[in-house]
């Protein structure tokens, strides 16, 4: 499917749940949007909730190359837009000294594209793009403000300045998705240049349809008591609550050990599915365990 069968924000909704993703009208407007006006598109939202879901999502929908970039804090540009391989410029630089090339012509040699390593944003401008990549920008805010700021040349105008080359311009604009986990604020410079969208915690009835989706065959009596018990973990004062990959990881445990619905003991024997801290299995683990599971199950 190409960009021009999305027509309509119904198209998107479509497209999307055909790869197994359950898009409320209001997000499948925002990425409907975005493909539209070209725009970057910002994610923000707790750890798990399905952001980067949308950047794979998007990729298969229109049949295209998924970038991917994860930032991480003291990213550079090295790391995430080009460098130059060294090992190959030396090399090159001896073969010329000794067929006696001069100076001038050697660095004009060995600053030349084939000497450039083309990193995740490099390779999404690239001019020789046939078809516009999708660009995920993973986990912005674990990135330095210094980074973000790198990035408002690439979003205002879709290119980047090599010193050796000069502009390097895309001709087919990437669609570019940017996720944050909000552990840091991202800054209003580069909010202005984006569409924005917080993706929360499903309602049950959604999340359960989620699981249908992602994992069918998977009996429907475990799911719903799987998405009630979630559920009534995601009320209480976690220090990580689970977002819905852990529900599904959860499903895959108990689904591995049989379980066709929640019994208390391999409830207990898989919390590691669901909690990633001691503190919150413990918590968990104590007197309220009884109550969530009897409410979840459906018993009094």
């Amino acid at each position: 499917m190409d960009q021009d069968s999305l027509n309509t924000i119904e198209d998107v909704q479509r497209a999307m749940f055909a790869q197994n993703y359950i898009a409320d009208r209001s997000l499948a407007t925002t990425v409907y949007l975005a493909l539209k006006r070209r725009k970057p598109l910002l994610l923000e939202g707790e750890p798990g909730v399905g952001k980067t879901e949308i950047a794979k999502v998007l990729a298969a929908i229109l049949n295209t190359r998924l970038i991917r970039l994860q930032c991480y804090e003291g990213i550079d540009v090295s790391t995430a837009v080009y460098e130059w391989n060294y090992t190959r410029q030396m090399l090159h630089i001896r073969l010329m000294e000794t067929g006696g090339a001069g100076r001038q012509e050697e660095l004009k040699e060995i600053f030349g594209p084939d000497f450039l390593i083309q990193r995740p944003l490099l390779q999404a401008i690239d001019p020789a793009n046939t078809q516009a990549p999708v660009l995920l920008i993973d986990e912005l805010d674990r990135s330095d403000e210094e980074f973000e700021a790198y990035l408002l040349e690439l979003l205002s105008d879709f290119q980047i300045t090599i010193p050796e080359i000069g502009t390097i311009s895309a001709v087919q604009t990437p669609i570019v998705i940017i996720t944050s986990n909000r552990t840091r604020e991202i800054h209003d410079a580069l909010r202005r240049r984006c569409l924005y969208y917080w993706i929360d915690f499903p309602t049950l009835e959604k999340e359960y349809q989620i699981v249908l989706a992602r994992m069918p065959g998977v009996p429907e009596r475990l799911a719903r008591q799987v998405c009630a018990f979630v559920r009534e973990l995601r009320s209480a004062d976690l220090f990580k609550v689970p977002g819905i990959a852990e529900t599904l990881d959860w499903i895959s445990s108990l689904l591995a050990l049989n379980q066709m619905e929640l019994v208390e003991e391999p409830v207990r024997d898989t919390l590691g599915a669901l909690l990633k801290y001691q503190d919150d299995v413990l918590k968990v683990g104590g007197s309220e365990f009884t109550r969530m599971l009897k409410k979840a199950t459906g018993v009094s």
